[in-house]
């Protein structure tokens, strides 16, 4: 069990994060009980204490952990599989409100990517990577447009059926599943491209939303954005305290 690859492309911190995150669900690490100590944990791992202490911080920033400082780090009773469990792909999140997504404009192509995606998908080159574009909506009107960049580790080879929902074709595909994403907010406005594409005039004002998606070993594999016609959809978020 407490055993790390050193010949995998995965970081060896990554490693420790996934071996955690397996540890959790473990039968000797349920109802409270603690896990090793950072001491124990790095050297049965053969890696430093700042490696395992850094594993185990992002599992208590997520939730998946708890650690008081003189008693020990435990799994948090409210910890979840995965750092994404409840999120879907959006045509079955609209599914489940009762709508059905309609694909206005489907491109799925190679293409350079851009500077963003360059950074966000930690790439070194700017050799063609496969790119989806989309123009979706229901009720006869687009609704957004997005654009997703893919890692060239997925082996896309282009021949993949993107009418189906995002990740459970990619699933099927590649074998790689979403673990978290990383979600960015801004206000914009259409261009003319982007205007012509979603039936609405220069300068309307849209939401635009990027969205990163990593796999369980902190790898991003998916990088895109989406921009949304303000008038015609509403992006909502709910907060709750926990209760002390």
């Amino acid at each position: 069990m407490l055993k790390l690859n050193r010949r995998n492309s995965i970081p060896l911190r990554a490693q420790v994060e996934q071996l955690l995150r397996k540890m959790v669900n473990l039968p000797e690490y349920q109802a409270g009980k603690l896990l090793p100590n950072e001491e124990l944990l790095a050297a049965k791992l053969g890696v430093s204490r700042g490696t395992v202490r850094a594993g185990i911080s992002r599992l208590v920033y997520e939730g998946v952990l708890e650690r008081k400082a003189g008693v020990g780090t435990r799994a948090s009773d409210k910890h979840l599989d995965s750092g994404i469990s409840a999120w879907h792909s959006f045509t079955s999140e609209m599914a489940a409100k009762g709508i059905t997504v309609q694909n206005f404009q489907m491109e799925y192509i190679q293409a350079a990517p851009c500077i963003e995606t360059l950074r966000t998908l930690q790439l070194n080159s700017k050799d063609p990577i496969w790119r989806l574009d989309r123009v979706r909506g229901w009720e006869g009107k687009p609704i957004l447009m997005s654009t997703s960049w893919f890692h060239p580790r997925l082996n896309l080879k282009g021949n993949e059926d993107f009418t189906k929902p995002l990740y459970e074709t990619l699933n099927a595909e590649t074998g790689v599943q979403p673990f978290r994403a990383r979600e960015e907010f801004l206000a914009t406005t259409a261009e003319a491209h982007n205007a012509q594409r979603l039936h609405v005039t220069p300068g309307t004002p849209l939401q635009l939303r990027r969205h990163t998606v990593y796999d369980s070993g902190s790898r991003p594999f998916e990088y895109t954005e989406i921009l949304y016609v303000s008038s015609r959809f509403t992006l909502t978020m709910e907060l709750q305290s926990e209760e002390k």
